[in-house]
């Protein structure tokens, strides 16, 4: 009840505010790459629009209110809550340079979850990346359809001046094209995208070095972006929503490729550090789900290029949220590592099904290695890791994998720069 109320006033908070200073809307949602896509077209119009984005995981039914009131949660403590809804209310009446932008993430666990955030927040843009055919957080839906079918309803309740930006190469998310009135932008790598990717280049063989390169092409028009620290062709898909949703704002391609060039991946997501014993960590620990977990080993397979002095070391944990399609996930990635990876390290009770795949597809048994914990397997990888390893760690938030690359990177004392969830309230947990 005491959760019911809350989303309550803050849902009224929010109208209110929306209301009051009528910004526009940017709603963006998918089973993977909602934050990146977030991050890649706060980007873009940060330089030219006063524009706000959700922080952290503020995604649900209680963070996207927060986020329009400019608030973080209150936690477990009642005299924060009400100095928020105060402070919402006299906002309402008040409140210097409110937002003209809004790029709200929207997440959705199960059937319902986005009606009940497009019921009072009204996106002039809805921004859907991929669903794919095992999509995250299936826990309480029967199939990827039934996933689709949700994430649809951000694009259908647009309007007709509305905007539905849409990634061409999903083909559940493409066949959203038909169920919105409002105008369609489509993006990806295929030919008949309306934003269309080519050319394609990864540097990999020097990790200090790395970075991708790509054109972006807009009716008979392209442009080059190069970007420093970015690793893996999945990753574009983010950096080309941003560029759509800059396009629809009226930007041209030249200033919106400029708006990237100090672009860096959100902390979590594919980023490369420093480890012990001259080591690189490849730290992927944000979340995990089926199709980031086979692009991240896709980029394992590359980074470091011919050397075949390097080892390449896959430390994975659990996927969570994926209901029937645990095992089945699970196995589809062990049996992936096998054929990546020098050595697995499996964390968590579900990694069980990706050790047991690896090795049936040739991985040796003794490069194999269970752990319960990610703290267990960090202490373990210190002693098996060696100079030139390159080390991929990923897994669902609540196995903390980013645990182990804090016990291997060469500058534990910048964690809380370069780590996710560094704060108190994780730290604790």
């Amino acid at each position: 009840m005491a959760k019911k109320l809350l989303m309550f006033i803050l849902k009224v908070l929010a109208q209110a505010i929306l209301w009051r200073y009528k910004p526009q809307i940017i709603g963006v949602t998918g089973s993977v790459g909602k934050t990146s896509a977030k991050e890649a077209i706060y980007t873009v119009l940060k330089g030219k629009f006063n524009v706000r984005r959700n922080i952290k995981n503020y995604n649900n039914e209680i963070g996207v209110p927060l986020t329009i009131l400019g608030q973080e949660s209150g936690g477990q403590s009642p005299w924060r809550w009400l100095q928020i809804f105060l402070i919402g209310f006299f906002e309402i009446f008040y409140t210097k340079d409110y937002p003209k932008i809004l790029v709200l993430e929207m997440g959705a666990d199960k059937m319902g979850d986005i009606s009940y955030l497009t019921d009072f927040v009204k996106c002039c843009i809805g921004v859907i990346t991929a669903v794919g055919d095992i999509p995250v957080h299936v826990e309480f839906f029967q199939s990827a359809e039934q996933v689709a079918k949700e994430k649809s309803g951000l694009v259908k309740c647009l309007k007709g001046e509305g905007w539905a930006v849409l990634n061409y190469d999903d083909q559940r998310v493409r066949a959203m094209m038909r169920k919105t009135s409002a105008q369609v932008f489509s993006y990806g790598f295929d030919e008949k995208a309306d934003l269309r990717a080519s050319n394609f280049e990864q540097r990999l063989e020097d990790p200090a070095e790395a970075g991708i390169s790509f054109k972006v092409d807009y009716q008979g028009s392209n442009v080059p972006i190069r970007l420093r620290h970015v690793y893996a062709q999945h990753q574009v898909y983010s950096i080309l929503a941003g560029v759509a949703v800059g396009l629809v704002f009226k930007m041209n391609l030249v200033e919106i490729a400029q708006a990237f060039k100090n672009y860096q991946a959100p902390i979590g997501r594919l980023q490369l550090i420093r480890g012990i014993k001259n080591t690189w960590i490849i730290d992927d620990t944000y979340n995990s789900s089926p199709s980031s977990s086979l692009g991240a080993l896709d980029l394992l397979e590359k980074m470091g290029g011919s050397d075949e002095s390097v080892r390449r070391i896959a430390a994975l944990g659990d996927m969570l949220e994926l209901g029937s399609f645990t095992e089945e996930a699970h196995r589809k990635i062990g049996a992936r590592a096998a054929q990546v990876a020098d050595i697995l390290l499996a964390v968590g009770e579900k990694s069980i099904f990706m050790a047991d795949e690896a090795k049936k597809n040739g991985l040796a048994k003794e490069n194999v290695w269970y752990f319960a914990s990610s703290e267990e397997a960090g202490r373990a990888l210190q002693d098996l890791i060696r100079e030139g390893d390159i080390i991929l760690v990923k897994g669902s938030q609540s196995i903390r994998m980013e645990r182990i690359v804090k016990e291997l990177m060469a500058e534990p004392q910048r964690a809380k720069e370069l780590l996710i969830r560094q704060d108190d309230s994780w730290e604790n947990r």
